[in-house]
């Protein structure tokens, strides 16, 4: 009942352009390719977001970065983490 009364009122809810931090692995991997920071960014948020999801999940820093390393082919091919059609 309350959201219908909110969106009667005509309120519009602002989100968040980057809810989730950038882990620092990711942010060492474009500092040494910018090549890869450009193909990352050229991807769309909901993409972007996902990686971002994925990558900081592990508590051990080695696994961030293998994880980094395993998908970075990916995106530079622009497909998304769950793109099931992309993939061969």
């Amino acid at each position: 009942m309350e959201a219908v009364e909110i969106e009667k009122s005509g309120k519009k809810v602002e989100f968040m352009k980057n809810p989730e931090p950038i882990p620092e692995e990711l942010l060492q991997a474009f500092e040494k390719d910018l090549t890869f920071e450009k193909a990352f960014y050229a991807l769309t948020a909901g993409r972007q977001r996902g990686y971002i999801i994925y990558f900081s999940q592990p508590k051990q820093a080695q696994t961030r970065t293998g994880r980094i390393e395993k998908y970075k082919q990916q995106i530079f091919d622009g497909v998304g983490l769950h793109d099931k059609y992309g993939c061969k």
